[in-house]
């Protein structure tokens, strides 16, 4: 009787055991597989611009994680900042777009901030700036040809690239 009671003990022990360990695996699996939020740049700097130039530009967010990942509120500091996105998921690999517009009519030095909150449990709340300085007496903005519009379009991808492959290390 005392060897069977014994017996039970131990089989339960082991069981416990590797119950326990199954768990352990299992909450490290589940905390290493997730939505991860990488931007291109955290800061757009305008530089000097004229009063009621163009005010609208683009953050790039890649999810470099697993899972998708869901933007549910992107909110300016203040009121001359709108930003647009969307709330469609960012399927792991992929990337989107934030759109932040700043009211141009409003001249002198700006430098806000833009929160982004999204599901990486990592990451719940990100913050992006925008930056420059709305002086009258800025020069004109150079207008690019279709090849330097290419050139330039060219070059984001690429530092999209590096962004991406620089969050995954």
């Amino acid at each position: 009787m005392f060897h069977k009671i014994y017996l039970t003990n131990i089989l339960t022990f082991k069981n416990m055991k590797k119950l326990i360990a199954g768990i352990a695996l299992f909450g490290t699996f589940a905390l290493a597989s997730a939505q991860t939020i990488t931007f291109d740049k955290t800061t757009f700097d305008y530089g000097t611009i004229k009063p009621n130039s163009e005010g609208t530009r683009f953050f790039t967010v890649t999810n470099t994680g697993d899972k998708p990942l869901i933007l549910s509120n992107v909110k300016p500091s203040c009121g001359c900042t709108t930003p647009e996105f969307s709330q469609d998921p960012i399927m792991p690999g992929k990337s989107a777009k934030i759109k932040v517009g700043y009211n141009t009519a409003l001249t002198g030095g700006f430098n806000k901030m833009i929160e982004v909150f999204s599901n990486d449990p990592a990451n719940s709340r990100s913050v992006i700036y925008i930056k420059g300085n709305v002086d009258p007496s800025a020069p004109e903005a150079k207008v690019l040809t279709p090849a330097e519009q290419k050139e330039a379009a060219k070059a984001e991808k690429k530092a999209a690239k590096i962004a991406k492959k620089t969050a995954a290390k």
